[in-house]
């Protein structure tokens, strides 16, 4: 059976009840999907195989006042049992129609310096890296004292 790339829709939550495991850093948690999944600027586009999510990509679309809409893609994940079969490159590819589709003018992405598969697929999608610092901030934790 051929593996089927598709774009959820929010009706699509029962999609993402069967995944494998590899696919997500973590448990998919349904009032998450739901939130997600109701969001017109929150995309997911899955692989599936015989009816088990092996692989998804997710994005975000968004602009600014003197942007136009641009399409961050926050995270690609595919099963182990499924790697090497072009699966990521179709997601990726999946994923960036559907941002020309939205209007979106610029796709990026980031990913660790030393995710060699990561970095490996980017680039095979057409992808152009540029070196940048990333700040991330702790949201859940009590930001203590600040510096003024």
């Amino acid at each position: 059976m051929a593996i089927e790339i598709r774009l959820l829709g929010a009706d699509d939550a029962q999609v993402l009840q069967n995944v494998d495991p590899d696919v997500f850093d973590n448990p998919v948690d349904p009032a998450w999907t739901a939130r997600f999944l109701s969001d017109p600027r929150h995309h997911i586009i899955v692989a599936i195989d015989a009816g088990l999510v092996v692989g998804m990509i997710t994005a975000v679309d968004y602009f600014h006042p003197d942007k136009a809409a641009q399409l961050f893609i926050n995270e690609t994940g595919v099963a182990e049992s499924h790697r090497r079969r072009g699966i990521g490159i179709r997601l990726l590819h999946a994923m960036l129609e559907h941002g020309r589709a939205i209007e979106c003018n610029e796709a990026w992405v980031g990913t660790e310096s030393d995710n060699i598969a990561a970095r490996s697929l980017y680039e095979r999608g057409g992808g152009l890296s540029e070196d940048f610092v990333l700040y991330s901030f702790d949201l859940s934790a009590d930001p203590g004292p600040r510096n003024k």
